[in-house]
């Protein structure tokens, strides 16, 4: 089966539920949840069993459907999964700031628009030219824009949603731009065509390829929440749902980081352009690692601090093309283990998270005090919370034993001979302030915090694939080339 026939059958999902929601007025609105959820899990099975890597996924051209793109729909479906979950957990929650007529009017949308979001992810994955990877990251922003002020009875929703629209919009100009700046310098939109040109640029050229290539990382940057383009963050995850708060924090996130590594091949690929970009992305990253941990000590909401993610770079010297294509193929292979256990992370912590809001009232940090006289799910909260405070999982054994050799010339050799000294305070002073993101404590009321059967197994699921992964990362690197 073709694997664009998936994302055919989300966007129709999204359709059905849709029509379902208009006309079905009398039935229980979570049953549209319920039927999402049975929908994207039979689309993860389709992908599963009969969807196959095209046999010219090297020359896929517009559409990309090779073996990276096909693990990462299905990451995104993993993800809308267990967000529908925590959607119909939410609800009581969603029923006091909705404006609709009635006790659930305005909760059926809620389910519907992440499958419309998963449908813009699973586009994006094989996206392989840079107006598809526009069109779809519209697809999911505009689906996001609506989930983040969704409640439309909440100051601190609305607030997020204006935000986020505004910053969101800005971000979308400057890649444009990028794009019509690449377009000027090498006249194509395929990534692979502009890789080509880019290996035999002109030296007039050069400046003007920079300008493009920065553009376009402003406009990504604001996706990924990347030093400097990471403030709209804390004030979006603290308003928006608890349940669109871990869709972001995850689905977002990963789909900009999967354009950033399309985007990025065809300058990291040239001799032209990969030293100064490699450079570049080594301090971006290591001003994100640090920031991000830093910002979050002094939050107070758990929706608040989650870290900033931040990306890893591959530091090497000038080689032959080959070998830059065999580099790039281990830093694709590098994130996307660790994106796998980190989805797990962090949707195992929102799911805790969003039942403390709902029964607790808050998603404050001090609403979590005594957590484990609460609720028999606390090991879950600290299984999650000790991964993300640096644990290792199974990304970094992935990442150790997909690693490139260590560069001996140029710029980025310098950057990254000094990172013997770089690394380990920078380990330290991460790890400890993301345990402290969790070290609050206020006397509260020990209310029980429960949930339903369905969120209780999603959240074992969670956990033992934490914890098995943790120690036996082969299941993920055998879904990868």
């Amino acid at each position: 089966m073709p694997a664009y026939y998936l994302e055919i059958a989300t966007v129709a999902l999204g359709l059905v539920l849709l029509m379902l929601e208009a006309f079905l007025e009398k039935v229980d609105k979570r049953t549209i949840g319920w039927i999402a959820l049975v929908g994207l899990l039979g689309i993860f099975l389709a992908a599963t069993v009969f969807v196959q890597e095209a046999p010219d996924a090297a020359n896929c051209g517009f559409y990309c459907a090779d073996k990276l793109a096909l693990f990462y729909k299905k990451l995104s479906l993993v993800a809308a999964i267990i967000v529908i979950i925590m959607g119909m957990e939410f609800t009581p929650v969603l029923s006091r700031y909705l404006a609709g007529e009635g006790k659930q009017g305005g909760i059926g949308e809620f389910f519907c628009l992440p499958v419309f979001v998963t449908a813009g992810l699973m586009l994006m994955a094989s996206a392989n030219d840079l107006l598809a990877i526009f069109v779809a990251l519209e697809l999911v922003t505009i689906s996001f824009y609506i989930l983040v002020a969704y409640m439309r009875r909440n100051v601190g929703s609305l607030e997020a949603g204006v935000k986020y629209l505004i910053l969101g919009a800005l971000s979308t100009g400057f890649f444009v731009y990028g794009v019509a700046w690449i377009f000027g310098v090498t006249g194509q939109t395929d990534l692979a065509k502009i890789g080509e040109v880019l290996h035999q640029l002109p030296e007039g050229t050069k400046l003007a390829t920079f300008f493009a290539f920065a553009l376009l990382l402003v406009g990504l940057g604001f996706k990924i929440a990347a030093v400097p383009f990471q403030i709209w963050v804390p004030d979006v995850y603290q308003g928006a749902p608890t349940p669109v708060t871990a869709f972001l924090s995850v689905g977002s996130k990963a789909a900009g980081f999967i354009v950033l590594i399309r985007v990025l091949q065809p300058f990291l690929g040239a001799e032209a352009t990969a030293e100064q970009v490699r450079s570049i992305l080594l301090v971006v990253a290591g001003a994100t690692i640090i920031y991000g941990n830093f910002a979050a000590i002094a939050q107070t909401n758990s929706s608040g601090c989650s870290p900033t993610p931040a990306f890893r770079t591959s530091a090497s010297p000038p080689r032959s093309r080959q070998r830059r294509a065999e580099e790039l193929h281990l830093l694709g292979r590098r994130w996307f283990s660790t994106s796998a256990t980190y989805l797990l992370m962090t949707l195992a912590a929102f799911l805790v998270l969003t039942a403390i809001r709902v029964h607790l009232g808050g998603d404050e940090l001090s609403n979590s005090t005594g957590f484990a006289k609460r609720s028999p799910f606390a090991f879950a909260m600290v299984v999650s919370s000790v991964s993300l405070a640096g644990v290792p999982t199974a990304g970094s054994s992935a990442s150790s034993s997909s690693s490139p050799p260590p560069p001996t010339t140029g710029i980025s050799a310098r950057c990254s001979s000094s990172l013997p000294l770089v690394l380990p305070p920078v380990s330290i002073t991460t790890s400890r302030s993301s345990a402290l993101m969790f070290s609050g404590t206020t006397q509260n009321p020990e209310t029980p915090v429960l949930i339903s059967g369905v969120a209780r197994n999603a959240l074992g699921v969670l956990v033992a694939g934490i914890l098995i992964l943790g120690v036996y990362p082969k299941p993920i690197l055998a879904m990868l080339p």
